[in-house]
């Protein structure tokens, strides 16, 4: 079965199950896009790995996994989407040391949030980009580079009204920096994340 190579597109709040984010993977030669729910905490993983301006104080687990690889110098050269059953994806770390290859079952929330600390292409099945995959429909200017900026709740609901909501928004710019730094030194990154989201729109 040919291998398809994903990159990450972006993080939204999930409009199907309360407390969950949704990551949306997009095919690199293609338009087609892989929705994943997947925990706070692992959302909040990758978004940091990400974002370059949020340094945590203590490292989270998938630094200390990244840690502990470099240390024993054990390398993840790729991540593979291998399975679907019921909704479920099933993913597999491939690693490497010393010329020697072992692959290991990870969740797939997990397996990209290290591939993202890795540097480590994500890849999946054309037979589960077939089945699961749906068609990006966003307009060229809504599409950013910056991968998980993406306002991603067009893909999943059919409206953006609770963003209307924000109390992010009748906040200064000085009270979101104050608000971000607080956040950081609590270690609520999703907060955070937030924060900074709303200081990128207005500068």
């Amino acid at each position: 079965m040919s291998l398809v190579q994903l990159e990450i597109k972006g993080i939204s709040y999930s409009q199907t199950q309360s407390g969950a984010y949704a990551l949306v993977l997009t095919e690199i030669k293609g338009s087609r896009t892989l929705p994943i729910i997947i925990g706070a905490f692992e959302a909040q993983s990758i978004a940091i790995s990400l974002e370059k301006e949020i340094k945590p104080p203590r490292p989270l687990t998938h630094d200390l996994f990244k840690t502990f690889s470099d240390r024993f110098k054990i390398n993840i050269t790729q991540v593979i989407i291998h399975k679907l059953v019921d909704g479920v994806f099933f993913s597999s770390l491939v690693c490497e040391k010393n010329g020697s290859e072992e692959i290991i079952d990870a969740r797939t929330s997990d397996a990209i949030a290290l591939a993202t600390r890795f540097n480590a292409p994500i890849y999946t099945y054309e037979a589960i980009l077939e089945k699961a995959g749906v068609f990006l429909k966003l307009e060229a200017e809504n599409i950013v580079s910056d991968t998980w900026e993406l306002e991603l709740d067009e893909l999943l609901s059919e409206s953006n009204s609770d963003n209307e909501k924000n109390p992010l928004k009748r906040m200064s710019l000085q009270e979101l920096h104050n608000q971000l730094r607080r956040a950081i030194d609590q270690e609520d990154y999703e907060t955070a994340a937030n924060l900074r989201d709303e200081i990128s729109k207005r500068q």
